[in-house]
């Protein structure tokens, strides 16, 4: 509850500007009380206000690590992509080509009878 108590009791820097809001609009005839009350609504004002631009900041914060997440995801699957399509390559015909004439060697000198 403590906490509760602290949320509701407005800051001397609130209170301050209120009540020098109040007396700047200050009519002739005006009692000390009225001065009073006008000051408790500015400072209920001016904390509704702080806790609307609060609730903003907040929410444009969500938006921007929101966007800088989908930012990361987009660039890490991009190079992602981009080194599949890197190591894709078309392979020469030489290295097959002897490797495969190796296997031909390979195959007729032992299942060939050798000739003396």
């Amino acid at each position: 509850m403590a906490k509760k108590n602290q949320q509701n009791t407005p800051s001397p820097e609130t209170q301050a500007e209120a009540m020098r809001i109040a007396k700047a609009t200050q009519k002739q005839g005006q009692t000390k009380e009225q001065t009073k009350l006008i000051a408790q609504g500015i400072q209920k004002g001016i904390e509704q206000y702080k806790k609307q631009q609060k609730m903003k900041a907040r929410e444009r914060d969500k938006f921007r690590k929101k966007q800088a997440k989908e930012k990361q995801t987009v660039e890490a699957t991009e190079t992602h992509t981009a080194t599949e399509q890197q190591t894709i390559y078309k392979q020469h015909w030489l290295p097959w080509l002897l490797l495969a004439l190796s296997w031909v060697g390979f195959a007729a000198y032992t299942f060939l009878p050798a000739v003396k």
